[in-house]
């Protein structure tokens, strides 16, 4: 589903969730909440979100560390291609000091595909730029920053699971109109 088509404000969700017992539940990168869950025990806290969501249920998962990686852990990319191509086993992702940790990232993947599902969330609201949650782009894997076209281990999952996924440069552009 193109994110154009989705012409609900989270102002508008929130009141289908009062209103009509509508359940909206939204899967969020828990280091966009403030949650010092990112590679080097830092967090992207973005005080808008839960200003904009506040009335919305929220899912915070980390991926990288519900496949079992520290917090703090050594920087990684996707090597050889995009998130997509992690699942179909044709590139990896691999951390800074060169150590393949393509199954922590495609274990934290299906673990929050099935905290998704399990939870009915109705969209995912992820960290762009992340090998993990990135939605619309990543590092191309060579470790200068050099960004690429290109979605996450956990965001391709996500989207092939048939779940709108969006990041936080989404979000901040509408102000949360396309969730």
């Amino acid at each position: 589903m193109n994110k154009v088509i989705i012409l609900l404000s989270l102002k508008r969700l929130s009141l289908l969730n009062l209103c009509l017992g509508v359940d909206i539940i939204i899967l969020v990168s828990a280091c966009l909440l403030g949650i010092n869950c990112k590679y080097d025990g830092s967090n992207n806290w973005r005080p808008h979100l839960l200003k904009t969501l506040e009335k919305i249920p929220l899912l915070p998962v980390c991926p990288e560390k519900l496949g079992g990686l520290p917090i703090p852990r050594c920087p990684c990319e996707i090597a050889g291609g995009q998130g997509s191509d992690v699942i179909e086993g044709i590139a990896k992702v691999i951390n800074k000091e060169g150590k393949d940790v393509t199954g922590n990232f495609l274990l934290g993947a299906e673990r929050s595909l099935k905290l998704a599902k399990k939870h009915h969330v109705s969209a995912v609201l992820l960290k762009n730029r992340s090998p993990s949650c990135g939605s619309d782009y990543i590092y191309d894997g060579s470790f200068k920053s050099c960004l690429m076209p290109g979605a996450g281990v956990t965001a391709a999952l996500l989207k092939a699971n048939g779940i709108m996924v969006f990041n936080e440069d989404d979000f901040q552009r509408t102000g949360g109109m396309y969730l």
